[in-house]
């Protein structure tokens, strides 16, 4: 068998040729390389040392060193992850032939399925993507807001309350983003769309805030405090119970109000936009913890625990700001008449009820008795996130 390379040398992509010639031999086939160039036998016999085959002269006899380079290889499967991910497959697209040997990943130690995964991960990511908005095409930012300006500072002070959350809301998975094994590609793309949704909620919070020039509202420490907990928090499983199934859950009915008593379009708009994101965040996060539930059962003591000791951590804080809760009571309220403020403020005693519940049906899922989900609902922090 020969192979003309003609003029190519090898340095010049001579070895591709002779590589694929090679692929369709046995071990210890020959074969003759011809061609004109200079150094083709100086080439060709470091080209083969470098591939484990032997070169005389302009006679190559493939070798078996480049065989053996793949025995240990491993592959993954490319559907279903792995049970675990081992440190040592690095960045290795999930499905390909995988040489060992190489350096393994560090600080990557949510290597575990269980302790990730979602079987409605991928298909919330595609919604996800085809979901996302731009603030400037989604918002009519030159419509007008409410002339009162008492009704504006109101509308202001949830936007900076809003903010304070959010902010939350974003660091709290980038916490872990990067703790990730890569071989759980749908998580960490899941995640970081989550993230991007956050960072364009805080976006238009605070244009809303910015938008009539007056100056943003007040951060109470109670709220900064409680908001603190969750970046505290070690384990991904009980983060996303405390973020998003109950903290992120609780938003959906905040979004859900501020929208319908909305004094304009705008502040109407933005709220809408945002329930939808945060819908796909709690979502997500109850799928997981379904998810590992079945397969731990043992979890739901950790889970009772983890909103116990939030509590507690807490006990000494004041909660809900008043000025958060007056911001809601006079949106409610549309005018500064009794019967109407007397009107809001029940209208906010009524969303407390709604979210209560709502974080009660959501933890009857994760398969806690009646009682307990009423019991770690109302543990929950005043301050709804």
């Amino acid at each position: 068998m020969t192979i003309d390379l003609d003029t190519i040398g090898l340095d010049q992509g001579g070895h591709l040729i002779i590589g694929r010639v090679l692929n369709q031999m046995h071990e210890g086939e020959r074969v003759r390389i011809t061609g004109s160039d200079p150094h083709l036998e100086l080439h060709l016999r470091v080209w083969a040392r470098s591939r484990g085959h032997k070169a005389e002269g302009r006679w190559l006899i493939k070798g078996n060193v480049e065989k053996s380079r793949w025995n240990d290889a491993i592959r993954t499967s490319t559907e279903e992850p792995e049970s675990s991910a081992d440190a040592t497959w690095g960045l290795s697209a999930r499905g390909s032939l995988m040489e060992t040997g190489g350096p393994p990943l560090v600080g990557h130690d949510l290597d575990e399925k269980i302790g990730l995964w979602a079987d409605i991960a991928p298909r919330l990511y595609a919604q996800a993507v085809s979901a996302q908005w731009d603030p400037n095409e989604a918002i009519d930012w030159t419509l007008p807001t409410h002339p009162d300006h008492e009704v504006e500072d109101a509308v202001i002070q949830l936007m900076t309350y809003l903010i304070e959350n959010e902010q939350a809301a974003l660091l709290v998975p980038a916490k872990f983003i990067g703790r990730i094994h890569p071989h759980y590609r749908e998580i960490l793309q899941l995640l970081a769309i989550q993230i991007a949704d956050e960072a364009r909620h805080i976006e238009v919070f605070t244009r809303r805030a910015r938008i009539s020039g007056r100056p943003l509202g007040r951060s109470g420490v109670a709220g900064r405090a409680s908001l603190q907990t969750l970046l505290e928090e070690p384990d991904y499983s009980l983060a996303s119970l405390l973020l998003s199934v109950l903290g992120e859950g609780t938003f959906l009915n905040l979004l859900s109000f501020i929208q319908r008593h909305a004094p304009d379009a705008i502040t109407a708009r933005i709220c809408e936009l945002a329930r939808r994101d945060e819908a796909r965040h709690v979502t997500f996060g109850l799928a997981h913890l379904e998810y590992r539930v079945q397969q731990e059962p043992s979890l739901r003591t950790r889970m009772f625990s983890a909103v116990e000791q939030r509590h507690e951590s807490l006990r000494s804080t004041s909660g809900l700001s008043g000025d958060v809760f007056d911001a809601l009571v006079i949106l409610a309220a549309g005018e500064w008449t009794p019967s109407a403020v007397r009107s809001g403020w029940s209208l906010v005693q009524e969303l407390q009820k709604e979210m209560d519940e709502g974080r009660r049906r959501r933890l009857t899922r994760l398969g806690f008795s009646g009682n307990e989900a009423a019991h770690l609902s109302s543990l929950h922090t005043r301050n709804f996130m």
